[in-house]
Order: C-alpha cells, then structure tokens, then sequence
C-alpha cells in the first residue's frame, strides 16, 4: 500500500509530453479550504489563475500561488510555450493528521485536529487552435 500501481514513468499524469506537475505534500491547511481556492483555477490560463490567486483573500490562495510558480517553472524547464500554458487540474488529497488534546475545564480534555493536505497542480500546453470555455 502506498505504491503508485502505474510504474512506467511516461504513463504517470504529469509525465506526459506537454504537461508540468508540482506537488505539495503536508500542507499545514484542512484540504476543504484548499479546495475552495483549487475549484476557482481550474481549466484557467496560468497569467489568469496567478492574478485571481493575488486577488483571493484566503490563506490556502497564498500556498497555491506558490505551488503554481512552482509547475510553472517545472513547465519552463520541459521546454513548453509558457503563453499556451493552462491549468489542467488542481486537487487537494486528504494527508495525515495531527491529534492533541487540550486541556478544558473541570479535569476534561478535548482532542484538536490539525488537518494536513497535498496539494497538486498540472499544467499543459493548450492545444492550437483552441480557446478557453
């Protein structure tokens, strides 16, 4: 368990000609924020993505923001057209979680949940020709 089950690296997402992909794992945010802020990017042109992220007054826009320079430099570095650069999908997978307890009145102790996320995000190269829906 914990293996991924495709082990040719050219039919694993983000390994395909034409794609990018950065990873965040353990995020110190719940992954139902970061999907607030996932849902908004998606399918935008990156210049697009970045400046809605800029303008999105959640702490989880601050770390996709820079998650997204991050795919966006791996894009730069696979030699892909940086203007035809789009976000082809942004997901918030469940991490582990931490668990403490706090102290609460009367000899009682409550447990607090401190959510971990990984975060990815796969840009590629829109096709000629095609414009964003």
């Amino acid at each position: 368990m914990g293996q991924l089950k495709i082990k040719d690296k050219s039919q694993r997402e983000g390994y395909r000609p034409g794609e990018a992909i950065a990873i965040l794992r353990y995020a110190r945010i719940s992954p139902l924020k970061a999907r607030l802020v996932l849902r908004e990017i998606q399918g935008k042109d990156v210049g697009e993505a970045l400046y809605l992220l800029k303008v999105i007054p959640k702490r989880a826009a601050r770390i996709v923001e820079n998650l997204l320079k991050s795919a966006i430099a791996n894009a730069e570095q696979k030699g892909l057209d940086l203007d035809r650069l789009y976000i082809k999908k942004a997901v918030a997978d469940r991490g582990p979680m931490f668990r403490k307890w706090l102290p609460r009145a009367h000899g009682r102790a409550t447990m607090l949940r401190k959510r971990l996320s990984h975060i990815t995000i796969v840009v590629a190269e829109r096709p000629e020709g095609q414009e964003e829906d």
